[in-house]
C-alpha cells in the first residue's frame, strides 16, 4: 500500500468525506475541491495525528503552530480564485508544514512560501518530497517582509493574523491581484476576520468575509 494514498482514517474515501464536509460547508468552486482532495493531508500532521488528519479541523504542528483547518484552507483559496482561472504566482506567509503550499500549488503557476521558522521549514521541505510536490519554492525568512526579490505577486496569502495590512506586502502585489489574511486583534479574546485586498489602479479594495482564529504573525526567525 503506498503511504501517500494511506489507510483505514488516512485512506483516500476518508479524504472524500473530508471534502463532501467541504463542499456542504460552502466551498463550491470544484477546482478548489479538486486540489483538496489531492493533497494527502496525513503525510502533512504527525503520525500521532494522522488518524485526525481529515477532521475537518486545526491540529497542532508544535512551535505554537497549527496546520488549518481543511474548510479555511479551501474557503481562502475559493475567495481568491473567485473569477480567476488560476492564481497566478503566489505567495505564502506562514508555510507551517507545507500543507496550504501543496494545495496553492495545484492552483497556481507558481508559489513561493516563506516560514520564520528553521524547524518547520525542514520539515516542510521533507513534506513536500514526500508527495513529490517540486512546485513550491521556500525561503527561510521573516514573512512580514514578504519576499521582495521575487515580486510582484499574483496572490499572497498569509497563514497568520494581524491587526493592520502588512505594508511591505501590500507592495509586493502585482496590480489586478488579490491578498488574503485573517485580519484582527492576536490577543486570546480579539476577533479576526478573512479579508480579501484587490489592488486596483486606483488603490486597494479591502471586502471582509468571515470571522476565524489564526494564530499571529510575528517578526523575526528562528
Amino acid at each position: 500500500m503506498n503511504a501517500l494514498n494511506g489507510i483505514g482514517m488516512t485512506s483516500q474515501r476518508t479524504r472524500e468525506r473530508m471534502v463532501k464536509r467541504v463542499r456542504e460547508q460552502g466551498v463550491r468552486d470544484e477546482k478548489v475541491l479538486a486540489a483538496l482532495a489531492a493533497v494527502p493531508r496525513h503525510v502533512f500532521v504527525d503520525e500521532g495525528l494522522a488518524h485526525r488528519a481529515y477532521e475537518d479541523t486545526a491540529l497542532p504542528l508544535g512551535h505554537g503552530q497549527t496546520i488549518s483547518q481543511p474548510y479555511i484552507v479551501a474557503r481562502m483559496i475559493e475567495l481568491l480564485l473567485e473569477g480567476r482561472r488560476s492564481l497566478g504566482k503566489a505567495l505564502e506567509i506562514g508555510a507551517g508544514c507545507g500543507y496550504q503550499a501543496a494545495v496553492l500549488a495545484r492552483l497556481s503557476e507558481e508559489v513561493y512560501a516563506v516560514e520564520r521558522i528553521g524547524a518547520l521549514l525542514e520539515r516542510t521541505k521533507e513534506n513536500l518530497r514526500k508527495i513529490r510536490e517540486f512546485k513550491v519554492r521556500l525561503k527561510h525568512g521573516d514573512g512580514q517582509l514578504g519576499l521582495p526579490e521575487a515580486a510582484p505577486f499574483d496572490t499572497i496569502v498569509l497563514a497568520a493574523a494581524t491587526p493592520e495590512l502588512p505594508e511591505a506586502l501590500l507592495q509586493q502585489l502585482r496590480e489586478g491581484g488579490r491578498m488574503m489574511l485573517p485580519l484582527g486583534s492576536v490577543s486570546d479574546s480579539g476577533a479576526q476576520v478573512l479579508c480579501r485586498i484587490e489592488r486596483k489602479p486606483e488603490g486597494f479594495e479591502k471586502t471582509l468575509f468571515d470571522a476565524v482564529r489564526f494564530v499571529p504573525l510575528l517578526s523575526g526567525v528562528e
